[in-house]
């Protein structure tokens, strides 16, 4: 289905089931335990060995020689892989061969060994009898210290162009009557999701299974398709079920390819899941970055002149951290400029992670927002709506399809009761708090990519959807049951849908909040190829036919809608796709607003969070239930990136010293109270035949900022050096407060 002329109404607008918040049709399965993980299928292969990986004691150098006799002969081991008797492995997409280092090591804990036994303890502890002599070569592990010798990034999908200038900026800034000019930072953070990176591997002949943890399953077969050298189609991989991903999932890592060799070199299927620390240091993680923020304005508030300039670091090849994207579309201001430079680092791979770019540039925007507001004497929720556009401030004839920031911004304000804010900071003050709020827009893009799914009618009349989109703990299942209940005029409990398995047809996959809009878009698309053949079977007018309570209605018959299948099944396949042209002409995103109170310790600092709100405008919200679950857990994520996640890097030997979840702190459940989450209703025509948007990545954009204007509104002192320990207030904290 090519989706080029929106319609004005289509079968989803009946929203007798979209729309609704039910419940998720996987929760019993995980509540129970009974939802099959990657490394948890033992129904499938009960004969598993197991694999554990060694990963590189140092940052960089080589491999002076490596002893395996040992490990070889310690009880149950069944094989040992290194780069040296893999075979070749090619460069995948995302430079999978890298994955399995040897003899060159290109960071702290690469892949250089994974030791396959009959029991996992056995396993453990032969790999622990590996013995390697490195040769360590100096390395760079400190962004600081490169950022003046840091290059222009060179361009990528993500990113657009790496450098951006409108009019002219230098001499609108310096004609500004109101100048700030400030830096922020953002530490080096890690996903910390729940399950790890794990995969369970078989081989049948010359042909590859994996079950693992993954987010995007067709750029996953195709990765390992070609790093190891075999067709494509000799490739299965399956994943229907993850816990947790934040984009740190989105490619394959070193558990499938080293589970995949490892089952080659033990001829029996071989299980292999990334040990803590070296998900921290193996996997890909967010990078630092450094940002500086110039913003000119007149008297009366309005921006001038605006330039966001970030700096970031990753290996050779990598990409930046796309810090300035937001900042490209979200305030007006006739004269701008961005860039992003990129420092060559010798740490991990730097790469997604839930909303890259936006999540850390919002950090330092939207406190260079709150600073320029005070310069001015505004009050910074006033001084956001006065710089809204509704067209792309870089490309004035390209309007947003949508845009409610402003909408967003005042509704936050009346429901969190921003009008008591105090607007001198350090001056309300209850009993041993400071009490102070914060605000911060919010802003992430709508993408639209192509995604397919198959449908089936019984003759019960059930549907089942397959496609191999994934579950990240989204609530994908239930909201494409939604969309083909709705579509095809069924009760919920009348479709079953099943994921994650790369036979079904390729979907749009799980990241960057394009899934929920994407996917269900791609079900609609097959679901309505499914009416028009149970139409044209019963002798009705396909564009007439009315599809309600398991019935088919058209120029005046009403026909079950099982009778269509006959004694065995209709099978229907499309997917959707976009008009590239519809992009060019119109902006698409998403907009927010956050709002949040903290109480800070007088003597102590201690931070405490007290309330949070977040109002969003991201098309129809396809289950307020599982959206808002979305937009808690992105608030959370942002507290924590806020106050407490930072990867503390050796400088010396480079690694992430706190490289395990007792080191790395993120938010519990005692430090965050009760949040409120409000969708304004809204629909966009222009975005998917569901009129709908992504939320997940949303719910972060813009919180840390909210957070740190917050604490600064409670205290009078102004951290721009993430996270914000009690420490950094302490020394500033004025005498008496």
């Amino acid at each position: 289905m090519k989706f080029d002329t929106p319609a004005t109404t289509n079968a989803i607008d009946q929203l007798k089931v979209v729309g609704k918040p039910l419940d998720r049709i996987d929760g019993p399965f995980k509540c129970t335990g009974s939802a099959p993980y990657a490394y948890e299928r033992h129904d499938v292969l009960p004969q598993a060995a197991y694999g554990v990986v060694v990963g590189a004691g140092i940052a960089k150098g080589r491999i002076a020689s490596m002893d395996l006799a040992a490990a070889r002969a310690a009880p149950g081991v069944l094989a040992v892989v290194t780069a040296r008797n893999a075979g070749k492995l090619a460069k995948g997409k995302m430079n999978t061969a890298k994955l399995l280092g040897g003899p060159q090591i290109d960071h702290y804990h690469q892949a250089i060994a994974l030791v396959v036994a009959q029991t996992f303890e056995q396993a453990r502890a032969a790999a622990e009898l590996v013995r390697v002599r490195y040769e360590s070569t100096p390395g760079a592990y400190d962004l600081a210290a490169l950022k003046d010798s840091a290059k222009t990034a060179k361009p990528n999908e993500n990113t657009g162009p790496t450098e951006t200038a409108v009019g002219d900026f230098a001499g609108a800034f310096d004609a500004a009557p109101v100048q700030l000019d400030t830096t922020y930072t953002t530490p080096d953070q890690s996903h910390a999701m729940m399950e790890p990176h794990a995969t369970l591997a078989a081989w049948d002949g010359d042909k590859l299974t994996v079950w693992t943890s993954n987010q995007m399953i067709d750029w996953g077969v195709s990765d390992l398709a070609r790093t190891l050298g075999v067709p494509k189609k000799n490739v299965r991989l399956i994943s229907p079920f993850i816990g947790g991903g934040f984009g740190g999932k989105l490619f394959v890592r070193a558990d499938a390819l080293l589970a995949a060799l490892g089952a080659r070199a033990a001829r029996r299927p071989v299980k292999v899941a990334l040990q803590r620390p070296l998900i921290f240091n193996n996997t890909t993680h967010r990078p630092a970055t450094i940002q500086r923020i110039r913003i000119g304005a007149g008297k009366d508030g309005r921006i001038s002149a605006i330039a966001h300039e970030s700096w970031s670091g990753d290996l050779p090849g990598g990409g930046p951290e796309a810090a300035v994207l937001q900042t490209r579309l979200l305030y007006a201001g006739a004269h701008r400029m961005t860039a992003m430079r990129l420092a060559e680092l010798d740490l991990p791979e730097g790469n997604a992670m839930r909303a890259p770019g936006e999540a850390p540039g919002l950090m330092a925007l939207e406190v260079a927002m709150d600073e320029l507001a005070e310069r001015l004497g505004m009050d910074p929720v006033a001084l956001r709506i006065l710089n809204d556009t509704q067209v792309d401030p870089e490309k004035p004839a390209r309007p947003f399809t949508q845009r409610s920031l402003v909408q967003c911004l005042r509704h936050g304000a009346e429901r969190f009761g921003w009008n008591a804010r105090q607007a001198s900071p350090g001056t309300r003050r209850e009993g041993r708090w400071l009490v102070g709020m914060g605000v911060a827009a919010a802003f992430r893009n709508n993408m639209l990519q192509a995604s397919g799914a198959r449908v089936r009618l019984d003759s019960q009349g059930r549907v089942t959807v397959e496609t191999d989109m994934t579950d990240i703990g989204t609530g994908t299942y239930t909201i494409l049951a939604q969309t083909a209940a709705e579509t095809m005029g069924l009760p919920l409990e009348r479709i079953t849908v099943r994921l994650g398995d790369s036979l079904m047809p390729v979907s749009c996959g799980s990241g960057g909040q394009w899934g929920a809009a994407n996917s269900t878009a791609g079900v609609y698309a097959a679901c309505m190829a499914l009416r028009r053949q149970v139409a044209q079977k019963l002798g009705l007018d396909p564009a007439a036919a009315q599809f309600a309570d398991g019935q088919v209605t058209a120029g005046g018959r009403t026909v079950p809608l099982a009778q269509a299948a006959g004694g065995g099944e209709l099978v229907a396949e499309d997917k959707i796709e976009y008009d590239k042209a519809l992009s060019e002409k119109a902006q698409q995103s998403t907009f927010g607003a956050h709002f949040v109170e903290v109480g800070v310790d007088v003597d102590s600092c201690e931070i405490r969070v007290r309330r949070m709100l977040a109002v969003c405008a991201a098309g129809r919200i396809l289950n307020p239930k599982s959206a808002r679950s979305q937009v808690i857990g992105a608030m959370t994520m942002g507290v924590g990136a806020a106050l407490m996640e930072d990867l503390v890097v050796d400088k010396r030997r480079g690694f992430f010293v706190n490289h395990d979840l007792a080191g790395y702190e993120v938010p519990v459940h005692a430090d965050i109270p009760h949040q409120e989450v409000v969708f304004l209703d809204e629909v966009d025509a222009s975005s998917t035949p569901l009129k709908a948007k992504g939320v997940g990545e949303l719910g972060i954009c813009g919180v840390g900022a909210a957070v740190a204007n917050a604490i600064y509104n409670a205290t009078g002192v102004r951290v721009r050096d993430y996270p914000i320990t009690l420490d950094k207030l302490l020394e500033r904290m004025p005498t008496g407060a």
